[in-house]
């Protein structure tokens, strides 16, 4: 793969990451608000919501360099009516500004909630319509190895297993901060972290079980197309099989073996280190494994012509 390639890779990785920490962490905000007031759900959430503008904006920057001329890349979203990638540049580019305005309201508490809530809402909706776009762009009649329910899925369920993660790293990264800054509420802090990052470990699981139930059905439909199909399958047990069978370890590890772990420690108040350690991990994991996944995405794909 070349750089033009690899930058896809970030692209999508970093922009799905991205949507996917904003809604779960929404959903997050949402329950621990009904738990514990507005006041603790922002606390837990506010420097998480910070955190999500520098990554997409990574993953813009990178996306320029598959461009032949990233000097014209204002030209890319001329063609919104009929193009899927000029609707991914222009959901990107609106996620990034609608998303960041809801962190500065957020953040400096500006409008009432209700405006903030409805403007978290728009950046939710164009936040999903980006990872949609993302995914229409490779279902083409000349890429039968991407052009299969298989894209939307994976690129969906990469969207929520990162970005659950990240949110959990963050709760755990926020919750050291205020034990420091502020002592007097980490207790109730310590309680909306363990709760929120139980149902990460719950969701991560259910996201892997996705990922492995779909992934067989798919070698299988790719091994009866034949031609393309078949020769896609090759690349991926032949010459990329290292990178297929070591981004599965990483991802049953992550997701699965350390999401049981993180579920169970999160059930009792005092391990919260502990929880810390394997949220991070947890997310280090994955992390690689989707970014290997990718990589195999773009390394193994075989188009024809028409």
């Amino acid at each position: 793969m070349n750089l033009r390639e690899w930058s896809l890779v970030f692209f999508t990785i970093l922009g799905q990451m991205s949507v996917g920490s904003f809604l779960v962490l929404g959903v997050a905000h949402f329950f621990a608000s009904r738990k514990k007031g507005v006041e603790a759900a922002d606390r837990l959430s506010d420097l998480a919501l910070l955190a999500i503008g520098p990554v997409l904006i990574l993953g813009l920057v990178a996306s320029i360099f598959h461009l032949g001329n990233p000097t014209n890349a204002y030209r890319a979203v001329a063609n919104f009516g009929q193009s899927w990638l000029s609707r991914e540049i222009l959901f990107g580019v609106i996620f990034a500004a609608v998303g960041g305005l809801y962190a500065i309201m957020q953040w400096r508490k500006l409008g009432s909630t209700a405006i903030r809530v409805v403007i978290g809402w728009i950046a939710a909706i164009v936040g999903i319509a980006l990872v949609y776009s993302m995914s229409k762009i490779y279902m083409l009649e000349t890429q039968p190895v991407w052009n299969t329910l298989m894209t939307p899925v994976s690129f969906f369920t990469t969207t929520l297993l990162l970005g659950g993660l990240a949110v959990g790293a963050a709760f755990v990264a926020n919750y050291a901060y205020v034990q420091r800054k502020d002592p007097g509420c980490a207790d109730a802090q310590c309680e909306l972290m363990r709760d929120s990052i139980r149902w990460i470990a719950i969701g991560s699981i259910v996201l892997l079980g996705i990922e492995l139930l779909t992934l067989p059905i798919y070698l299988g439909y790719l091994a009866a197309d034949g031609g393309v199909g078949a020769a896609s399958i090759g690349l991926m047990i032949g010459k990329f099989s290292w990178v297929f069978i070591f981004r599965l370890i990483l991802a049953f590890i992550g997701a699965g073996v350390f999401g049981l772990f993180l579920y169970q420690t999160a059930l009792s108040p005092g391990r919260e280190k502990v929880m810390g350690n394997l949220t991070y991990a947890a997310f280090v994991f994955v992390l690689i494994a989707e970014i290997m996944g990718r990589y195999l995405f773009y390394a193994t794909h075989m188009q024809i012509t028409i």
